[in-house]
């Protein structure tokens, strides 16, 4: 274990990475692995920020440098990568399902196939995770899914003491002992004595022994969706860990079980244990004084201008409130909770709660901004149409994290939004090309009250420019002229127009400077709506210029093909040459957000390239 978290800490300093809690599961790794038959047993990290070690310790430390590297290994589990990733995770509160699917599926493979040993199936899920309705789900679930969940073993990795009653030396014999053959044996017998009393006094036994155990470890909850609870035990004492998972391994007839654990995240490494994060997310750093390397100052973070511009209207107003799904700093909502404590909300993993308790508030009058993520608001898609789009509830939905987000890869980008909202009736969708826009986004959705509105915008900084001390409200689904087509040389009349959505105006610009060194200097635009569209801009572009490029940081379906279906309806399709570019119809790996642009066609040469291409 000492050698595994020396190694681990030694990796992460120089590629950066999830360093805190892959260090508070070290001990749990090598006992897992020394316990189980991996990979026959399955093991399921929960999310995969803490696999790190569970990499190492499974064929993979000789690349475990190249973690989160252009080709290298994933920041994740990934089944693509190796035998002992049974599960790709990145969004968290899915190991339990997941593992109960694989037990129970092993158990109908060995009736079928009397060869076929059955596997136990271990689902690591942190105190975080196990906030989200989905792992309840999934517990519910298990007391009735038949004698395959028997092999399912359910590990909650508490690090953050907000469930436990203390950890000592009567608690860890306690779970000791109630993992124990001759106790569960005798837990076993007295069952069946009390089958054969009358019903009443039946269920009166089963309550007394369920509550005297859940009295001194706190499990009740746990026993009561249908898990034999054992813990809390101390998560770093191998001395205790082992004997108890070895006795849970082998106990016949068990059912589903609940270990909890209580474990300290960024555990043996001094500058982790003592920073308020745990070194949960960590740039590459120094082995021996744990100072992270900072990037040079530049210009603010999308999400700060977000923020900023946010927390001073919210002075004004006193009716906007702030909703995140347990991610207040990645929001840029760790600022307006200091300024408005009992205005802000953060509801844990649980995007779908967050989007339909933003809509209660939106029924009472209030002015909810949900920031979520836009790979993590997937999961509260039927939240978002049924009980804010349905009934024109006016939520504002702070998308952060939009288009590609480099390092965590594909499971985390942010490509599906435009699609995924803008096929909805009634929403209005916003995309700021820089952080200026963004900020005049941020007060226009503030002052926005018709309905449902979302703005959109990525990972990482601004372009440097100048910040007036407030943002502006647009007029909706108004888009803008940036740059007007001059001269043209050469044969080819009507010239090149480009809609941008997005921050990808930047390259656009770009683009538009290689075109017009070969005598053909575009008409460049900005959408800043993909819905509702600026039609008369759409249809001016289209009937001025022979060729008609839209460029989103999105998957195929989403504004392109929104201007596509406008311009058909109109009768422009027959007359301009049309090229969509978008996000290709694949999952772009983890890299630079530069290298995934330029891999993804959307970077200012492949923009140059489609207009001459278009123009023959």
């Amino acid at each position: 274990a000492e050698e595994l978290r020396a190694e681990t800490v030694d990796a992460v300093s120089t590629t950066g990475g999830h360093l805190g809690a892959s260090l508070g599961v070290v001990e749990l790794t090598v006992a897992l692995h020394a316990v189980f038959d991996t990979p026959d047993d399955r093991i399921i990290w929960d999310v995969g920020h803490q696999a790190y070690p569970h990499k190492i310790l499974t064929g993979r430390r000789p690349g475990i440098r190249t973690l989160r590297q252009p080709g290298g290994l994933s920041g994740f589990t990934r089944r693509s990568e190796s035998a002992y990733d049974p599960f790709g995770a990145a969004h968290s509160s899915t190991s339990i399902s997941a593992g109960l699917g694989m037990a129970v599926a092993h158990h109908l493979r060995a009736e079928h196939d009397p060869a076929y040993r059955e596997r136990n199936v271990v689902a690591v899920i942190g105190d975080g995770s196990i906030s989200a309705g989905m792992a309840y789900e999934a517990m519910n679930n298990a007391s009735v899914a038949g004698p395959g969940a028997g092999r399912l073993i359910v590990v909650l990795n508490d690090n953050e003491m907000s469930i436990a009653p203390p950890v000592g030396a009567m608690s860890n014999y306690l779970s000791r002992l109630m993992s124990s053959r001759q106790f569960l044996g005798l837990r076993d017998l007295a069952g069946k004595v009390a089958r054969r009393l009358p019903e009443r006094l039946e269920r009166t036994a089963k309550k007394a022994e369920e509550y005297a155990r859940g009295m001194i470890t706190g499990g009740t909850l746990f026993e009561e969706l249908g898990f034999y609870y054992v813990g809390p035990v101390d998560g770093h004492d191998l001395n205790q860990l082992v004997p108890i998972l070895r006795n849970l391994r082998d106990a016949d007839d068990k059912g589903p079980i609940l270990l909890h654990i209580i474990t300290e995240k960024g555990r043996g490494y001094r500058p982790a244990e003592s920073a308020g994060d745990k070194y949960h997310a960590v740039a590459k750093f120094n082995v021996v004084t744990g100072e992270q390397n900072k990037a040079p100052p530049g210009p603010p973070s999308y999400t700060s201008v977000f923020s900023r511009e946010l927390t001073r209207r919210a002075k004004q107003d006193d009716s906007i409130v702030a909703i995140t799904a347990a991610m207040p700093s990645g929001t840029g909502l760790d600022a307006f909770a200091r300024a408005y404590p009992d205005r802000f909300f953060d509801v844990g993993i649980a995007e779908q709660h967050a989007v339909t308790f933003a809509a209660g508030m939106a029924t009472e009058g209030l002015r909810p901004f949900c920031a979520i993520y836009s790979t993590f608001l997937q999961r509260a898609y039927d939240q978002v149409m049924h009980d804010v789009v349905l009934q024109n509830l006016p939520v504002r939905f702070a998308i952060d994290r939009a288009g590609l987000v480099g390092a965590d890869g594909a499971t985390h980008a942010g490509s599906f939004d435009i699609n995924y909202l803008g096929c909805l009736p009634g929403m209005t969708i916003m995309a700021p090309s820089d952080e200026l826009e963004l900020l005049h986004m941020t007060a226009t959705a503030c002052a926005f009250d018709e309905g449902p509105i979302a703005l959109r915008y990525p990972r990482g900084n601004g372009l440097g420019l100048a910040l007036p001390e407030e943002g502006s409200v647009l007029e909706i689904g108004r888009g803008r002229i940036v740059r007007e087509m001059g001269r043209q040389a050469g044969r080819e009349k009507g010239g090149i127009a480009i809609l941008s959505l997005g921050t990808r105006l930047a390259e656009v610009l770009k683009a538009a400077d290689i075109l017009a060194a070969q005598g053909l200097p575009p008409t460049v635009a900005d959408a800043r709506f993909a819905k509702p569209l600026d039609t008369a801009l759409i249809e001016n572009l289209a009937r001025n210029h022979a060729v008609l490029i839209t460029i989103e940081e999105g998957a195929e379906g989403g504004f392109g093909a929104y201007v596509m279906h406008h311009l058909a309806r109109t009768g422009l399709l027959d007359s301009v040459r049309f090229r969509p570019m978008t996000l290709p119809d694949r999952f772009i790996d983890h890299n630079t957000q530069d290298a995934q642009y330029r891999e993804a066609g959307l970077d200012a040469t492949a923009i140059a390239a489609t207009a001459m291409h278009a123009l023959g």
